[in-house]
């Protein structure tokens, strides 16, 4: 028996496919999935029914390309080709026709009316994430690399959280049943702040678990707010729709429920440079207004020196008015005294002067005429009284007054 290699196989079947005038010319009528473009123009997309797939491609230039759609229903006209290089059995369109909406395409619609209607799509009633999240639920498969793509992703932005999972099948007939069960384990553990459903892209057959109303119903009872994060970011299931959050991927659920740990870090050095530039500036600001307020009381305070000079000054004058007060007093009291001195009866006595007065009647004599011979007479002296007899009398002869001038002392 001979042995082939493999690249002699591929070269057979497609030679043999190639060779085929049914496969060389042929239209294909069925639902569009896993539609995609290159960015050489080649839309790249799969045929399928309900038993089976046939991968297709519509080349830069065929017609009819821009018609196709994720679910929708087509006939593609073609031929049947094996790429060796991949091992892949290809249906080569160049030509493009739509058919309506396939059965699966359908069947979402009519479920997302429902639900809608329901009021499981509401807006007000989706809840907000938590800013810090200490534990995530995760519900996916253990073994796919969503699971290394959300732990990649947290451990990079924010290594604090701690990843709860809750393992299910994402794809097949138990995928339904293990994701609600799933919801509802996270939910009664009750330690998830949040929980992210997640799988990666696939057709529109693949993602069907996340299209069926008993997990919809779940996401929409979970006491948890949910994050769906399944498919690309074009895949859109009724879990989007339903879920508190929807995220374009696995990777980007992982970025938007957590924050960034450096940015976090970041934003704190700001805040404490903010707060110390702030601090500066308001001490800066106190201690010019205190400068302020110093100089303005060291302006309206009084010139003490000067204050000190005008008392001193004012001490002094009053003094020297005082003492000259007192000597003018002292001066006038003594002019007083002597002119009082001199006024004294008992002084003029002192100076040889006598008193007379008639005994009888007791008056003072001051002239002859009040007196006559043989009256009795007490002479008052300096020392003492001496008792006289009035004797023969003569008159002293008038002399002319000498006239007293203004302001001439009298003492």
């Amino acid at each position: 028996m001979p042995i082939f290699t493999v690249s002699q196989i591929a070269r057979y079947l497609k030679e043999s496919l190639d060779s085929d005038p049914l496969l060389a010319d042929l239209w294909v009528t069925a639902e569009v999935s896993n539609l995609s473009t290159s960015p050489a123009g080649h839309t790249f997309f799969t045929l399928k029914d309900s038993q089976s797939q046939l991968r297709c491609v519509v080349f830069s230039g065929g017609k009819g390309s821009e018609l196709l759609a994720n679910g929708s229903a087509v006939s593609a006209h073609g031929r049947i080709s094996f790429y060796e290089a991949r091992g892949t059995v290809d249906l080569i369109a160049d030509l493009v026709m739509p058919e309506g909406t396939g059965p699966l395409a359908l069947e979402f619609e009519r479920l997302k009316l429902r639900l809608e209607a329901e009021g499981l799509f509401q807006e007000s009633r989706k809840r907000p994430l938590p800013s810090f999240p200490q534990v995530i639920g995760v519900v996916t498969s253990p073994t796919g690399a969503v699971l290394e793509d959300i732990q990649r992703v947290l451990a990079r932005r924010y290594p604090l959280v701690e990843l709860l999972l809750a393992p299910t099948p994402v794809q097949g007939e138990q995928a339904t049943t293990g994701i609600v069960a799933a919801l509802k384990a996270l939910n009664d553990d009750a330690r998830s702040d949040l929980i992210i459903l997640a799988r990666g892209g696939g057709s529109l057959e693949e993602l069907r678990p996340f299209n069926e109303e008993a997990v919809a119903r779940a996401i929409y009872s979970s006491a948890i707010p949910v994050v769906s994060a399944v498919g690309h970011e074009r895949d859109y299931t009724i879990a989007d729709y339903v879920a508190d959050l929807r995220a374009p991927t696995p990777s980007a659920a992982a970025e938007l429920v957590v924050p960034d740990a450096a940015a976090l870090s970041r934003e704190v050095d700001e805040y404490q440079q903010r707060g110390t530039r702030a601090l500066s500036y308001s001490l800066l600001q106190l201690r010019r207004d205190l400068a302020t307020l110093v100089q303005r009381a060291y302006n309206r305070a009084p010139d003490t020196i000067t204050l000190r000079r005008r008392v001193d000054e004012l001490t002094h004058t009053a003094a020297m008015t005082l003492h000259s007060s007192f000597r003018l007093r002292h001066e006038m009291t003594r002019g007083l005294e002597l002119r009082l001195h001199s006024l004294d009866p008992q002084a003029i006595l002192y100076r040889g002067y006598a008193l007379v007065e008639e005994v009888s009647s007791g008056q003072v004599v001051s002239r002859v005429g009040q007196v006559t011979t043989g009256d009795g007479l007490n002479v008052t002296v300096s020392d003492g009284v001496i008792p006289a007899v009035a004797g023969g009398a003569a008159r002293r002869p008038k002399r002319k007054k000498k006239p007293v001038y203004a302001g001439e002392r009298l003492f």
